[in-house]
C-alpha cells in the first residue's frame, strides 16, 4: 500500500500521458440500511494527506473532503437507495451508480480510473479497473474521501428520523446493537430487505408480531 503522498505522483507515473483522469469509488456496499454512495472526482492538482477514506479519521476526512469539492476540476455523486439495491442487487447498483456519476461529469475525462474489479456496463468514457486502486491512485483516493463524508453525512440525518437504530454512530452498519433495534423494533424505509440478516429479522419479527 503506498503512503499518502506517493499517491499522486504514483498516478502521473502510470497514467501521466492523460491530463485529465477521473477517480471513481462508492462507499457504502456492505451496510444493513442506508444508500449506496458513488463519487466521481477529477483533480485540478495534488491535494496533500489524500489517502484511502477508511486510512482517515473523521476530522481528517471531512477536511480533505471539504478541499477536494473547493479545489477539484470536477465532482459528481450518485446516491442510491436501498430500495434500488434491492431491485438490482448491490453489485449492479454498484455499477449503476458509477456509469451516472460518470456521465454526469461537466468535462470529458481522457481516462477513468475504477476502484475495484469490474467496470460499469457502457461507460461513457475509456476506462480501467484497479483492485485496492484507493489506495494507490490519488484521484481514486479523493473519490473514496468523497462518498464516504456524503454517506456518513446522510446516515446522521437519517438518524434523526429514526433514531431507534442509532445510525449517526453505527451508519448503518450490522453492529449488534443495530440487529437488537431491528429485533426490537422492526425495520425502516432506509434498510435493505434482501440483505440476508435484514430479512431474516424481519421475518422473525413478522411471525413474532402476527
Amino acid at each position: 500500500m503506498s503512503s499518502p503522498n506517493n499517491l499522486y505522483q504514483n498516478e502521473l507515473r502510470d497514467y501521466g500521458k492523460y491530463r485529465l483522469r477521473a477517480g471513481v469509488d462508492e462507499a457504502g456496499r456492505g451496510p444493513l440500511a442506508g444508500p449506496l454512495v458513488v463519487a466521481a472526482v477529477i483533480l485540478a492538482d495534488e491535494i496533500d494527506l489524500v489517502n484511502d477514506s477508511k486510512k482517515l479519521t473523521a476530522r481528517l476526512r471531512n477536511r480533505l473532503f471539504e478541499e477536494i469539492m473547493q479545489q477539484a476540476r470536477a465532482v459528481r455523486i450518485k446516491v442510491i437507495s436501498a430500495q434500488v439495491i434491492d431491485k438490482l442487487n448491490v453489485l449492479q447498483a454498484t455499477l449503476y451508480g458509477m456509469n451516472e456519476a460518470l456521465s454526469a461529469l461537466p468535462i470529458l475525462p481522457d481516462i477513468c480510473l475504477i476502484d475495484g474489479n469490474r467496470l460499469p456496463h457502457e461507460c461513457p468514457y475509456p476506462a480501467t479497473s484497479v483492485i485496492q486502486g484507493d489506495g494507490r491512485y490519488a484521484s481514486i483516493a479523493a473519490a473514496s474521501i468523497v462518498a464516504k463524508v456524503v454517506r456518513d453525512r446522510i446516515m446522521e440525518i437519517v438518524h434523526h428520523r429514526y433514531p431507534l437504530y442509532n445510525f449517526a454512530s453505527n451508519k448503518g452498519y450490522a453492529t449488534q446493537a443495530h440487529r437488537d433495534a431491528i429485533i426490537r423494533h422492526g425495520i425502516c424505509p432506509y434498510h435493505r430487505r434482501s440483505y440476508k440478516p435484514v430479512s431474516q429479522i424481519y421475518l422473525d419479527f413478522s411471525d413474532i408480531s402476527r
